[in-house]
């Protein structure tokens, strides 16, 4: 299987899957020097993992990531840092019913035909539990950006949609609920909905937005590899991620041009900010927003017609722990996937010029 790196100078490689001994990366890249805050680490763990909330899936994992390497009297050696998280609370048996059917939806199906086999217990490789491997390096990407400020937040829950531009928000509210929605009331309504969807054994989707603050002028590296391209590839392996949009994103289309555009203050700063902190793929020192859309999770706790391994009709029921709204879990990965673009194009813009 290809395909489980990412970053050019500053990169995660992660392996694992969700039922198995454990989970876990290499990062290759990082300087030497960096002093870690290794229970900042932990706590960005912390708001990713399971069980946190009755709102999420119960399954019971500790998440406690442990070093093995690249790191020595708290700060990094600029060698490999290696890393893993044990699993603790595998129930393999949960997914026995899917061993030879196909859930609608998943992975199941293209990675039977892709591999001719595949790690039915909970997804295997393609679970989101791979997902904590990307939060231990973003949160080490987030020490290393020092003076950035990565902010995620829910904004939009099925229907319900939080309208307030993000500059009338305080973010020091995210945490403050189990939605993780600035905006108190609003993330009662969002609680109270998926609760309701859960009693339904079904599930919904929703939007995580990202704010970030205090980039330096000069990210990202054109023609291809600009800096909204590698964000978004970077969202979009995001597992459930439907849909990225940074800056006026699809809403600049029924704009004109003299509308759109970004008039200049004398320091260079600009009046409005409808690219989104980056214009002609290189971030421009205003804030960098985008929102992230995340499908409704594909395992329902409901009966429903599949096809079996010699594509018969059969069905099924969904069984197990899972999250009834993907999105709540989702904001500390979307902060780390963020952290880790920024930190890759950190390390690439020293090259740019003397």
């Amino acid at each position: 299987m290809a395909g489980n790196s990412f970053g050019q100078l500053f990169r995660l490689t992660t392996f694992g899957e969700s039922h198995g001994k454990a989970l876990g990366g290499v990062i290759d890249g990082c300087p030497a020097g960096l002093e870690l805050d290794l229970d900042f680490i932990q706590q960005e763990l912390d708001r990713r993992k399971p069980g946190q909330s009755a709102i999420v899936t119960q399954r019971k994992e500790p998440d406690t990531v442990e070093f093995y390497s690249g790191l020595f009297e708290g700060k990094t050696t600029g060698t490999p840092i290696g890393f893993a998280i044990h699993n603790t609370n595998q129930k393999s048996h949960d997914y026995s019913h899917i061993k030879d059917s196909y859930r609608p939806s998943h992975a199941d199906y293209v990675y039977d035909q892709k591999y001719g086999f595949r790690d039915y217990r909970g997804g295997g490789r393609s679970s989101a539990r791979e997902t904590a491997s990307r939060v231990v390096a973003g949160a080490i990407a987030k020490q290393f950006l020092k003076d950035v400020k990565i902010s995620a937040f829910v904004s939009q829950v099925g229907e319900l949609k939080l309208e307030k531009p993000y500059q009338e928000l305080d973010f020091s509210n995210i945490e403050s609920n189990a939605v993780r929605c600035p905006d108190t009331e609003m993330a009662q309504k969002m609680e109270d909905y998926i609760k309701a969807i859960k009693k339904e054994g079904d599930t919904i989707g929703g939007v995580v937005t990202c704010v970030i603050q205090n980039v330096p002028i000069g990210l990202g590296e054109p023609v291809f590899d600009k800096l909204h391209a590698r964000m978004g590839e970077a969202m979009l392996s995001i597992n459930a991620v439907k849909g990225f949009e940074y800056g006026s994103g699809f809403a600049g289309v029924v704009m004109k041009g003299s509308q759109h555009n970004d008039a200049y203050n004398t320091d260079g700063t600009t009046q409005t900010n409808r690219s989104g902190g980056v214009q002609g793929g290189i971030s421009n020192g205003m804030d960098i927003y985008f929102n992230v859309a995340f499908k409704p999770v594909a395992t329902v706790l409901q009966s429903y017609e599949t096809i079996n391994k010699e594509g018969e009709k059969v069905t099924a029921q969904g069984k197990g722990r899972h999250d009834p709204c993907v999105v709540p879990r989702a904001v500390p990965i979307v902060e780390a996937m963020a952290a880790l673009v920024l930190a890759d194009f950190s390390l690439l813009a020293r090259t740019n010029k003397i």
